[in-house]
């Protein structure tokens, strides 16, 4: 699932790198690991619990920003009769992290890899995440490897995991991959990523599903000044995307089917949240008839369009209600879909990254081996249902937080100009407080203000733009 890209240039002691540190205090995100766990981690490097099923001599590949080193995916693609077949490598942590060992614990309190604009903060030592665990260029590693038998339309007919070594071969970047697929050079195992991805796409369309390919905020900093530009992803962006939904989905129906799992669940967003969402589309002048799904919209939108690439940066808040939920003994929960997926899913493709993927792939394990997950796991659904909670608040919070800087940032020494927006939010207990999206450039922010006129056109004062405040909003405006 989609989370705001953003990334930052400019020197350390820049102003805007400064709040980033300073919010990064505020929110208790810890600079270093302790030194056991960082003594377990290069131990467990050193000896991983490893499997027997080789699969080294399955050409994998992996496909990542160009800077990556925490690589938690690997596949090979091919034909199978009529249909394709998806072999999908996912690193395997839990062959070095023991259960209630130092590295574990830390997890634990992580919960998640945090993203900043100038950096991230891992969920495990770099020793583990970045070297001995990550799925590497000719390096052999354990992994849970997922076949996945497609027939002609992409649909999936049988499912099979289980530990395996293997080897990776090549460390492709995504432009690299678009550039090699639409010039022709791409072998076959790539090639299909193409066709598979297509079907895919038109599979998840036809289940009234829907992928936010969400565009890449960075701002540079020039001169003393900032300037935000998007990077528009490529199709390959969502090809990629398209074989990790499919195997969550798949690792979804083994656990639903097993009776005991932890889903990623979404109900479908509330009607209020549709609504701020259709003001915000009127206010980037983008056309949304009532008769026009949400999902038909999103896969009309040229992300290449700065409205449009500010507009899908606003559907992220529609994905705002998702969590976790765990079930056993063969009672599924009230709700097992996820309203963007609209299927079942399960996070179990990013375990460097994400804590409760290493707890789906060994209940995917279990069941496909016929066996219960191991103990340790049952042990800790219930807890990991409000560690990732909190967790994801966190990140929230981070991300909420780095957009308010960076807007401060772009916004800084603008004090008393004014602007044209449209209000698209208005706090029923506060009516005095709201929310305003600029036409140009196309941020939204806090207003405060009497008679603030919700949905619609407002000619509006930049009253505050800081990034280094200490208030409820860096960027604050005002009625004109």
């Amino acid at each position: 699932m989609p989370r705001r890209h953003i990334r930052v240039s400019g020197a350390p002691e820049a102003p805007l790198r400064a709040a980033l540190t300073a919010l990064r205090s505020e929110l208790g995100v810890p600079e270093s690991f302790p030194p056991e766990v960082l003594a377990e981690a290069e131990r467990s490097a050193k000896a991983p619990a490893l499997p027997a099923y080789d699969a080294t001599d399955l050409p994998l590949f992996t496909i990542d920003p160009p800077a990556s080193t925490d690589l938690d995916q690997a596949m090979h693609l091919s034909r199978h009769g009529t249909g394709y077949r998806v072999r999908y490598a996912i690193a395997d942590v839990a062959a070095f992290v023991v259960p209630g060992g130092a590295v574990d614990t830390e997890a634990h309190r992580r919960v998640t890899t945090l993203y900043f604009p100038d950096g991230r903060v891992p969920l495990h030592p770099p020793v583990l995440s970045e070297g001995a665990a990550s799925l590497l260029p000719d390096q052999v590693r354990p992994a849970a490897l997922w076949t996945i038998d497609l027939d002609a339309d992409g649909r999936t007919l049988a499912v099979d995991v289980r530990r395996a070594l293997v080897r990776s071969r090549a460390k492709l970047d995504y432009a690299a991959v678009q550039k090699r697929i639409d010039s022709g050079t791409a072998e076959e195992p790539l090639a299909l990523l193409k066709e598979i991805g297509e079907r895919r796409e038109a599979l998840e369309a036809e289940r009234g599903g829907i992928s936010l390919n969400v565009p890449e905020q960075e701002i540079v900093d020039q001169d003393h000044t900032y300037e935000l530009t998007y990077r528009a992803p490529l199709p390959a962006d969502g090809w990629n995307a398209q074989i990790s939904l499919l195997t969550g989905m798949a690792a979804a129906d083994l656990m639903t089917a097993n009776g005991t799992g932890i889903l990623r669940t979404l109900p479908a967003a509330p009607d209020g949240a549709v609504g701020r969402l259709r003001r915000t589309a009127h206010a980037l002048h983008i056309d949304w008839p009532h008769h026009v799904s949400y999902a038909h919209l999103v896969r009309s939108l040229d992300p290449h369009r700065p409205h449009h690439a500010a507009f899908l940066q606003e559907c992220t808040t529609l994905l705002r209600g998702a969590g976790y939920t765990p079930f056993r003994g063969g009672a599924l929960p009230d709700i097992t879909t996820h309203a963007a997926v609209a299927a079942p899913y399960a996070h179990c493709t990013a375990p460097l990254r994400r804590l409760v993927d290493r707890y789906a792939s060994e209940i995917c394990l279990a069941a496909v081996a016929g066996d219960g997950p191991p103990e340790w796991v049952l042990a800790s659904l219930d807890v990991l249902r409000k560690e990732m909670a909190d967790g994801t608040r966190r990140a929230g919070a981070a991300e909420r937080g780095c957009v308010d800087i960076v807007e401060a940032a772009l916004l800084k020494g603008r004090v008393g100009e004014e602007f044209d927006g449209w209000v698209v939010d208005v706090e029923e207990r506060q009516p005095t407080v709201g929310t305003v999206q600029l036409e140009a450039p196309a941020i939204i922010a806090r207003i405060e203000g009497e008679h603030l006129p919700l949905g619609e056109r407002l000619r509006v004062r930049l009253t505050q733009a800081d990034p280094e405040a200490d208030a409820p909003s860096k960027v604050l405006f005002a009625p004109a």
